[in-house]
């Protein structure tokens, strides 16, 4: 995935969006997936409304319990017991850690659980988690 990011993005093409967490929430929610310019003002509009009326903590909480990890698989809750058997509040940390990793691609992680990459990046956000000092 990460040789397919590379070589897309030296062509110039965009392969992963640069949507901000509300974006995403806005069209999970209330969107289409289609892309035209009518969905994109509709985006910006339902975005603001969503950050004016929560707070940043309150959007990802929903996010999180909206968005795709696998086929048929929604929110961190069926994530948790689709791919461990648990749910999200008894998850380990490396556990917690591969599920994030999977959120930009889900459909192919869950196809690809042997992914080099995704053992990587997950080793990469357990140690980033570790060093991580909480308020």
């Amino acid at each position: 995935m990460q040789k397919a990011f590379e070589k897309n993005t030296k062509k110039g093409k965009v392969v992963a969006g640069g949507s901000t967490i509300t974006q995403q929430l806005a069209k999970n929610l209330f969107l289409s997936s289609d892309r035209s310019y009518l969905r994109k003002v509709q985006e910006f509009i339902i975005t603001y409304m969503l950050e004016f009326l929560m707070d940043k903590e309150r959007i990802f909480e929903i996010y999180l319990n909206v968005v795709e990890w696998g086929s048929g698989v929604f929110g961190a809750e069926a994530a948790a017991y689709h791919y461990y058997g648990v749910s999200a509040a008894k998850l380990s940390g490396d556990q917690a850690a591969r599920l994030a990793v999977m959120l930009p691609n889900p459909r192919f992680f869950d196809k690809h659980p042997g992914s080099g990459y995704l053992a990587r990046r997950t080793g990469l956000i357990l140690r980033r988690m570790r060093a991580a000092e909480l308020p």
